[in-house]
């Protein structure tokens, strides 16, 4: 079978297909065929390095894929040969809060991902995927999707007629916008691209900012009104802004890095304000599947800007790199 490792060093160059041996699967474990895999700011770091520089190469890079269950070990009953799934994040966070060594099970990072023909999951680390979504609609569930779902409900518990405030259009804030609508909330959306920001109008955002054209965003935002909930991530480069947007007693849920995570940073806020800010490292499986619940009950759809095949996964790394992407990007297995 063909597979995708990072080889030789870091780079998106150093990503290239190679034919190993297909596995097969041992007792407890799934064959799955894999059809579709969806691209995270996650991978291009660990593509460049810049995730983990200690990571060992060669690693099988991405998190997110769907496919057909081909194969059962021993002992499978949950899922049958023909199944639609989904790999979880970390193969071993089923359900409970957070534990330090369910890290040591992330898919295309810890452990090898899912950019190959055929891949071997525990039986326990796979989803079915919603009846009514594409494997390229599903591919883009296990990450983006779940860490906005746990922002919002599993950690955020946010309510009807609530306010949340989403960062750019990448696509954990895409999900994060769709949920919220979803659950009945208002949202606000910053953006610094007009043609994102009329997008963003069109799928329900009520109020679009341009955070380029007003840098003290924060300041325009609390003044408009009650933000109950942030879904911030920028990093350190937004994160004071998020906290003078967000209302006293609010959250501020803490995912993103796309600015970076050292710098200066003004506390002040978040003890006045009597601020909750946590961090959210996406979600588990009990996770998963609640929202998948939910996404079949209201048939939701992903929103997918660009297809990709497999032999095009550097150039899908650097349209990632390009941030001109508008949701997820998704790659044909």
């Amino acid at each position: 079978m063909r597979q995708a490792a990072i080889e030789g060093g870091f780079g998106i160059d150093k990503l290239v297909w190679r034919e190993v041996a297909t596995p097969e699967p041992g007792c407890g474990q799934v064959l799955v065929q894999m059809q579709a895999a969806s691209l995270n700011y996650r991978d291009y770091l660990v593509t460049l390095g810049k995730y983990n520089p200690k990571m060992p190469l060669p690693r099988v890079p991405l998190s997110d894929g769907a496919g057909v269950v081909s194969a059962l070990g021993e002992g499978v009953t949950a899922f049958s040969i023909g199944d639609r799934v989904a790999g979880i994040f970390m193969q071993t966070w089923l359900g409970g809060p957070y534990r330090d060594d369910y890290g040591k099970s992330a898919l295309g990072g810890a452990v090898d991902g899912v950019l190959s023909e055929y891949a071997v999951f525990d039986a326990d680390g796979l989803v079915r995927i919603p009846t009514h979504l594409s494997f390229e609609e599903g591919a883009t569930l296990p990450c983006a999707a779940v860490t906005a779902w746990n922002a919002l409900f599993e950690s955020g518990n946010v309510k009807p007629g609530d306010t949340v405030l989403v960062q750019g259009t990448g696509g954990v804030s895409i999900f994060a916008l769709q949920f919220a609508k979803m659950a009945g909330a208002r949202v606000i959306a910053t953006s610094s691209y007009p043609e994102k920001m009329e997008k963003l109008r069109a799928m329900g955002a009520d109020w679009v900012l341009n955070y380029k054209e007003n840098p003290d965003w924060g300041k325009s935002i609390a003044k408009a009104g009650r933000v109950d909930h942030v879904v911030e991530v920028g990093g350190v480069g937004s994160l004071e802004q998020s906290l003078i947007a967000v209302r006293g007693g609010g959250s501020v849920s803490m995912i993103g890095v796309l600015t970076g995570i050292l710098g200066s940073l003004s506390i002040g806020p978040i003890l006045h304000k009597h601020l909750r800010v946590q961090g959210i490292y996406v979600g588990s499986r009990a996770m998963f599947e609640n929202m998948n619940r939910a996404i079949q009950q209201v048939q939701m759809r992903p929103v997918i800007d660009i297809f990709f095949e497999a032999s095009e996964i550097q150039t899908a790394l650097r349209y990632m790199e390009s941030a001109a992407h508008f949701g997820k990007i998704a790659v044909r297995i």
